[in-house]
């Protein structure tokens, strides 16, 4: 116990070694309280004011045609599918095999927990509230589940996020570093942003899906790391027989 304090001490004053845990426990705090406050709105009704004026926003007031030329539409429906699971778990389970094979136990089994259990906590989720999908508008892509909060949203975000910490924790330096975390965001952006224009979700369906997907993988990675340092220790600590 003594060392742990110790240790926690340490961090406290040595900004760079603590700027990346700050960092993600901020996220996890955040995350969970957007959730909560857009969930909170959602079930007492005030929110669908400001969901409808967003999720019109992208149509013709008239007609509610989608706004934009027609490859624009072919194109949002192809960027919904990269938050699919056929697709998630097809890129996962790559990851997860060539992790497999080359000996990296530890790392598969993060993945697939972080990936699956956030899967789970978005079915999880939306049974709980079981809130209808948009009424408004033809989908442009099959649903058969309820909207909040968004699948894709949130188990993009989760994946991406995850298989980016991975590839963050093999790298040196930060442009590399920073690269490989845009990238991750800018994907969980488009396949969310996707969902309000082919019509299946409203706008805080998405803002919970991302906020609650950036949270649980920040947890994971905060629970990995602890794991790793605990098991350094372990190693490091002195053999008393």
């Amino acid at each position: 116990m003594a060392n742990a304090i110790t240790d926690l001490v340490r961090g406290m004053w040595n900004p760079r070694a603590a700027a990346v845990p700050v960092a993600m426990l901020a996220v996890l705090a955040g995350g969970l309280f957007i959730f909560l406050e857009i969930a909170d709105e959602v079930a007492e009704g005030e929110m669908r004011r400001i969901d409808e004026a967003l999720f019109l926003m992208l149509r013709d007031p008239e007609t509610l045609e989608l706004l934009g030329p027609p490859w624009l539409e072919e194109t949002a429906v192809e960027i919904t599918a990269l938050g699919g699971y056929p697709l998630i778990i097809l890129a996962v389970g790559s990851v997860i095999g060539f992790l497999l094979v080359i000996g990296r136990w530890g790392p598969a089994l993060y993945v697939f927990l972080s990936v699956g259990s956030g899967a789970l906590i978005s079915q999880t989720l939306k049974q709980y509230y079981g809130r209808p999908r948009p009424d408004l508008v033809e989908h442009l892509d099959p649903v058969h589940t309820a909207s909040f909060p968004s699948g894709h949203a949130l188990v993009t975000t989760v994946a991406y996020l995850t298989l980016g910490s991975l590839i963050m924790r093999l790298v040196d330096g930060w442009a590399v570093r920073v690269y490989v975390l845009a990238m991750a965001l800018f994907v969980a952006a488009i396949v969310g942003l996707s969902r309000v224009y082919v019509g299946v979700h409203w706008p805080s369906d998405v803002a919970a899906g991302w906020a609650v997907g950036a949270a649980w993988a920040s947890l994971t990675w905060l629970v990995v790391s602890a794991l790793q340092h605990w098991r350094r220790r372990q190693k490091d600590a002195p053999d008393d027989a």
